[in-house]
């Protein structure tokens, strides 16, 4: 993007920083290598490439920094008891899957560019659990998914209650909506990372508890609930709904629950913008809502094409799509309800499913791998959850915990990416790798709870437990 006029000053002083920034924890990485992967982490989900006018934008920090963490573990990580699993083989094969189909793309041009950032979250995904083989560094991971997701997440909020928002019109730090910055994406993960964010304020390790720490959680929380009303985002609306069933299973006063939140949408609901509000009552009239009945129709068309194309069409290949569906209004007018119908045809509109996206560009075998991968964590997740959360030795509950929230946060991403295309998005990719690295973890703590690799004769990866 380019600069404002007559802002050069301001905008190189503000790229200035962003380098001293990321400076700061690379030259700490040469110290603690697994550094580097938290500062990897930050780069895939907060993009400071794209906050830049002149110094990042041209760098390809990702890949560097993703090289160092890798060259990183290779040097100095203890790997006893390193562990391939299957959901990390899974993976690969889905990496290997979708470089084949970019071969041999619809699109090549279109294809080879999405490749060239997917190929990036697929890979360090299965690279990610190799490196986190103690409770702190899962602790650490978790903890930098929350604050990156944060340095967005405070901007929307804040910009909320400032001007209320609205579709398309919130910015997020950026001019485009790309990644994290689309209003969908981030509306889904903002309320993904609750449960993640409830688990840190209860037992985090790195900033103790205190009343800093609840303020800052329950600030953020916030936040994050006002990510969907700022952007106007229905699918944060569902995802919202989601969690507030999950909770069911957490809290320990149901009946009190309930009622408190039955009492905070009396009172929240007249607030919100009309904004919000109007664009929420097109989710019981889709047929009038012209971006939902695209969205059904491009689902149909994307059936269909699989009928023809059972090993999918590569990445983009949605482009060709020729849709064509109606919309139906009805109004009241004197007593009588008048029905109009539009006949609207359209081309090359995007998949607005994550299963569809699959389904249309890596075909059954790729739906059935993507499909594996999620559905093998929520049902290991669910076990962990029901061994560990009321475990006799107290120090392994956090354990049963942890799995709680990851898989909550899981099960919200699935749901919201039925109306959003982002089943190649890093950020879901890293809640699967620290699924597989707390189970690694859980598989081979020792009888006194603690992780042999973790043992004094076990030197840790960099210095950092």
């Amino acid at each position: 993007s380019k600069p404002p006029k007559n802002a050069a000053g301001s905008t190189a002083m503000r790229d200035l920083v962003f380098v001293a920034f990321l400076l700061a924890f690379i030259v700490a990485g040469f110290r603690k290598p697994f550094i580097f992967v938290l500062t990897y982490i930050y780069i895939d989900i907060v993009a400071p490439q794209r906050l830049t006018y002149y110094l990042l934008n041209s760098v390809p920090i990702s890949l560097i920094v993703g090289i160092l963490a890798i060259l990183g573990w290779a040097a100095s990580a203890d790997k006893r008891d390193t562990q391939f699993t299957v959901r990390q083989g899974l993976m690969l094969l889905f990496l290997i899957y979708c470089g084949l189909t970019t071969t041999v793309a619809d699109f090549p041009e279109p294809a080879a560019e999405k490749w060239d950032w997917v190929w990036k979250a697929l890979a360090f995904a299965v690279f990610l659990p190799l490196t986190l083989r103690t409770k702190l560094r899962i602790e650490a991971l978790a903890l930098f998914v929350v604050l990156s997701a944060a340095a967005i997440i405070i901007v929307g909020g804040i910009k909320t209650i400032v001007s209320g928002g609205g579709y398309g019109v919130l910015n997020l730090m950026v001019a485009n909506n790309i990644g994290m910055y689309e209003s969908s994406i981030i509306s889904t993960a903002s309320i993904c990372l609750i449960p993640l964010i409830l688990y840190l304020r209860k037992f985090g390790t790195v900033f103790p508890r205190d009343w800093r720490v609840d303020l800052f959680c329950y600030a953020l929380i916030f936040a994050c609930l006002l990510i969907p009303v700022g952007t106007s985002a229905r699918t944060g609306l569902i995802c919202i709904g989601v969690l507030a069933v999950l909770m069911l299973r957490s809290v320990k006063k149901r009946l009190t629950y309930l009622a408190v939140m039955a009492a905070a949408s009396i009172v929240v609901v007249p607030l919100l913008p009309d904004s919000f509000t109007g664009r929420m009552d097109t989710i019981k009239s889709y047929k009038a809502d012209q971006s939902a009945s695209t969205r059904i129709a491009v689902w149909k068309w994307t059936l269909d094409f699989a009928e023809d194309h059972p090993f999918g069409g590569g990445f983009d290949a949605y482009k060709s799509n020729r849709i064509r569906f109606e919309t139906v209004k009805e109004d009241d007018v004197g007593g009588q309800t008048d029905v109009e119908s539009v006949v609207i045809e359209d081309k090359a509109r995007a998949y607005h499913s994550a299963y569809f996206e699959v389904l249309g560009e890596q075909g059954y075998p790729g739906l059935l791998i993507w499909l594996s991968i999620h559905a093998i964590g929520l049902i290991r997740m669910q076990a962990m959850r029901r061994r560990y959360i009321k475990h006799e030795d107290e120090s392994r509950q956090w354990i049963g915990h942890f799995a709680e929230a990851l898989q909550h946060g899981h099960f919200i991403y699935m749901v919201g990416s039925i109306f959003v295309g982002v089943a190649y998005q890093p950020f879901v990719y890293i809640l699967v790798a620290l699924e597989i690295a707390l189970e690694a973890r859980a598989r081979v703590t020792d009888p006194d709870g603690q992780l042999a690799a973790a043992s004094p004769s076990a030197p840790a990866f960099g210095g950092v437990r």
